[in-house]
């Protein structure tokens, strides 16, 4: 078969500037240029791709990226052309085919692309621009992320804070997280003060958050032991931190529960849209035990392509659940693969470890791999792997999970 591309566009990627390596087909280099990361400077790009390539079609012109995307990125998919994206390692491997003494920079980073699209283009992947709903699917599934990630570092420098002069709270909230403690810091944020908080105000703060596990008895009580010795003026000086930490604890919860309700809001929209092709697909992922809003927003977002193709082998690799085997003679090693999309790999193992508790045939795997002697951590693993397969076999045959078709089985899983 003829190639359908006649020339070839080698991108590396900046903060503040780009550089482009353009070749043809036999590999000649046609010419190379710095774009800063601007309007006008990208529109200018186009202009000179546009001249260089003597007015080419843009079918007929490919480009190459470490990064599957960006504005470079998404500029060049836009205007028709076709952009290929490939792992940083590999291109590194490439980049040893024009310099063995392992010399890199932009300019070399952007001339390996465009020759490595030209002679390897099996070793890139293909991009294009999907549906709009689901790029913000995955900016908000991210933005989640990064919140939760800033609320857990608050929380524990909270808890570092208690733990300098207030850790009797620390046995009633050990992750320094929860909003009735904030409450009752903010009435007393000095240990003798809090010992004197009225039985009704604890009361009524317990009562607000809905805490049964301690009564505003034990509570008092807690209150009430002596307070660490400190140096004068030391627990007043903490206290004020924590009184400053608050407010920044109350504002990241409140964001992360929004987007939290936005996404879920997000997912009820493109499962009852009938024009949006995978509708469906989120019928059926939503159906299975274990999956939450998380996962089905990170597998939409982060993994559309191989979920859109019915392709196993390709989401379970990406999602690391496929071990990597090397072997070499006699020496066989099975190992973990870190080589993966890591928001995926976190949401495919805590929803099979939330499957292994719901499902019946989860829970009979999960049981016979420790039995074996497998860590928690492999057999959740070994659990993953058969919970995608069963994702994909519904998806395949467009059926929601029928737990009365789920027969236990005897044989016995292997580690």
């Amino acid at each position: 078969m003829s190639d359908p591309f006649r020339f070839f566009v080698g991108i590396d990627l900046g903060s503040a500037s780009h550089q482009v390596c353009v070749v043809d087909a036999s590999g000649q280099t046609l010419g190379e240029r710095g774009v800063a990361h601007s309007g006008a400077d990208m529109a200018a790009l186009f202009q000179w791709l546009a001249t260089l390539t003597q007015g080419a079609d843009p079918q007929s012109i490919a480009a190459a990226s470490e990064m599957p995307h960006g504005a470079m990125v998404e500029a060049f998919l836009e205007r028709g052309y076709a952009v290929f994206a490939i792992n940083p390692k590999q291109l590194d491997r490439f980049r040893d085919r024009f310099s063995v003494a392992g010399a890199k920079d932009d300019r070399r980073d952007a001339f390996v692309a465009a020759h490595a699209l030209r002679t390897d283009r099996y070793a890139f992947r293909p991009l294009a621009l999907g549906d709009p709903r689901l790029l913000r699917l995955r900016e908000l599934g991210r933005a989640e992320e990064s919140l939760q990630q800033d609320l857990r570092r608050a929380a524990n420098q909270l808890w570092q804070l208690l733990q300098r002069y207030f850790p009797g709270l620390l046995t009633l909230v050990p992750a320094a997280d929860e909003a009735w403690l904030w409450d009752l810091l903010e009435n007393a944020p000095l240990p003798e003060k809090a010992a004197r908080l009225r039985p009704s105000t604890l009361q009524r703060i317990l009562k607000k958050h809905r805490i049964r596990r301690v009564s505003a008895q034990q509570l008092a009580e807690l209150l009430a032991q002596p307070a660490l010795p400190l140096a004068p003026g030391a627990s007043a000086a903490i206290a004020e931190q924590v009184l400053l930490l608050l407010p920044r604890l109350r504002l990241l919860r409140k964001q992360h529960t929004q987007l939290g309700r936005n996404i879920e809001t997000l997912l009820e929209q493109l499962a009852g849209d009938e024009s949006f092709k995978q509708h469906r697909d989120v019928q059926i992922l939503r159906s299975v035990p274990g999956v939450g809003r998380i996962f089905t927003a990170t597998v939409l977002a982060e993994a559309a392509e191989p979920l859109a193709q019915r392709d196993y082998r390709v989401f379970r690799t990406v999602s690391g659940v496929a071990p990597v085997t090397q072997q070499s003679g006699k020496t066989k090693l099975v190992s973990l693969r870190r080589a993966c999309h890591p928001r995926l790999r976190h949401a495919v193992y805590h929803s099979a470890a939330r499957y292994a508790q719901d499902d019946p045939r989860g829970q009979q795997h999960y049981a016979r791999l420790r039995a074996r002697g497998c860590s928690h951590a492999r057999a959740v693993r070994g659990v993953a792997d058969r919970f995608l397969a069963l994702i994909f076999a519904l998806l395949t045959h467009n059926q929601l999970y029928d737990p009365r078709r789920r027969a236990l089985l005897d044989p016995a899983p292997t580690c």
